[in-house]
């Protein structure tokens, strides 16, 4: 006795991709993608956060050079003190 089989003995039939899309698209018509505005705003915050953590430590030596400075007392005068105050209320556009 003999049994012959059914179908192929391989489920994927040759000549098929598994998942393709037969449907031919006529050309002018282009693909395109939105992005919700909490998508945009996550890809900006990794954005900066890629730019902080790539930028280098160099003001390490400016910090401890202000530091001695803060710490001599000729350096602290009523002109500096003056000039930096200037210098926050002008930040803050005063």
């Amino acid at each position: 006795m003999t049994i012959d089989r059914i179908g192929p003995p391989d489920p994927i039939q040759p000549g098929k991709k598994p998942g393709r899309n037969d449907v031919v698209r006529e050309r002018g018509q282009a693909d395109s993608i939105s992005l919700s505005s909490e998508a945009m705003e996550k890809s900006g915050l990794y954005h900066t956060i890629e730019v902080v953590s790539a930028a280098p430590d160099l003001r390490m030596d400016r910090i401890a050079e202000l530091k001695a400075k803060i710490n001599d007392p000729e350096y602290l005068n009523d002109m500096v003190i003056n000039a930096t105050a200037d210098k926050i209320i002008e930040s803050f556009g005063l």
